[in-house]
């Protein structure tokens, strides 16, 4: 009976885990701000390029590399793989926020915090494999924060949530997931303090 209870723990724990994943949290995000921001037409244009550029890259570059072996699988949870993950992630950032920086005249504030912690999380794991899961969801719950509290509030739970999945689908220890929150937290609130100051 214990057994079957903790299978479909496990099971929930997994759905969870790999929902919430930082690519489907960020397009949440992206596609809420949006909608909410600009007319239909300017969403388009505002999320277009982050899917051609962004995201659509990344989900081709994880899906090769595990159809090729070089990633185990598609959280990438080996620390060793990750790095070339990290540098390709930041690539697609680093050409996004050009891309729109030529296009706007001034640097996409997200993005470069999405830059910094993607840096900052590489830096990590080099010498603990952190949470990439819970380190995004905790920036997302900022993102929206920014934009309303409640929903800040209500996707830092989200984050919560998603940190003890990756415990119980055995993809983190504690410790890389507290690691993950820790780097994510530093990152969020230095997000949120100069969002303010260029709002003011």
């Amino acid at each position: 009976m214990e057994e079957k209870q903790t299978s479909i723990i496990y099971k929930i724990s997994k759905i969870i885990s790999d929902f919430f994943n930082p690519l489907v949290s960020l397009v949440i995000f992206f596609f809420y701000m949006s909608v909410k921001t600009y007319s239909l037409h300017a969403s388009l244009l505002y999320f277009l390029p982050i899917l051609l550029i962004i995201i659509l890259p990344v989900i081709t570059w994880i899906v090769w590399n595990v159809k090729t072996g070089r990633y185990t699988n598609m959280d990438v949870s080996n620390r060793k793989q990750r790095i070339s993950l990290y540098f390709f992630i930041a690539a697609c950032v680093l050409v996004y926020i050009g891309f729109d920086y030529f296009k706007k005249g001034h640097v996409d504030l997200i993005m470069l915090f999405i830059l910094i912690l993607l840096l900052t999380m590489q830096l990590s794991n080099y010498y603990i494999k952190s949470s990439m899961h819970t380190a995004f969801n905790i920036f997302v719950a900022a993102l929206f924060f920014a934009l309303d509290t409640t929903l800040g509030i209500a996707w830092l739970g989200i984050a919560v949530l998603v940190g003890i999945t990756r415990v119980v689908v055995g993809r983190h220890t504690p410790k890389e997931v507290f690691m993950g929150a820790g780097i994510a937290f530093m990152v969020s609130f230095v997000y949120l303090y100069c969002n303010i100051q260029f709002q003011s």
